[in-house]
């Protein structure tokens, strides 16, 4: 994949019921071949406690919704919960995959392409 292709322009959460929105604007579309993941790492200030939160698609399709934390959980969510077209992005995140972490938490975003990091650290904007 090209460095100009799916880049993430720009990612947004906002807190709506019981769901933890996460909207990922990417430049161009999801790739139509291999694996890509777009996601949130979400921690304390101090990166004692961390979750990364991640949609990831095979061939243009969304194939897994999850959520790790810090202390080695795991939870897989339903696809039912994933929204996508064309370049836009939307995860429906049950609210409890950051419940804990204090109001002064560090939340990026971040893509990888066919298993390698393709980007760190972008900012989101946050409406919770």
């Amino acid at each position: 994949m090209s460095s100009h292709n799916a880049l993430l322009k720009n990612v947004s959460i906002a807190a709506e019921d019981t769901s933890l929105v996460a909207k990922f604007d990417i430049d161009g579309n999801i790739p139509g071949q291999g694996a890509y993941v777009v996601g949130l790492v979400a921690a304390t200030p101090d990166h004692s406690h961390q979750r990364r939160m991640g949609i990831e698609f095979m061939n243009g399709e969304a194939v897994s919704f999850y959520c790790f934390s810090h202390d080695g959980t795991e939870e897989n969510f339903d696809l039912k919960g994933v929204e996508h077209s064309g370049s836009t992005i939307t995860g429906y995140f049950p609210i409890s995959t950051i419940m804990g972490l204090t109001k002064g938490h560090l939340m990026t975003a971040f893509s990888d392409c066919d298993g390698r990091e393709y980007q760190a650290n972008v900012p989101v904007e946050e409406a919770l």
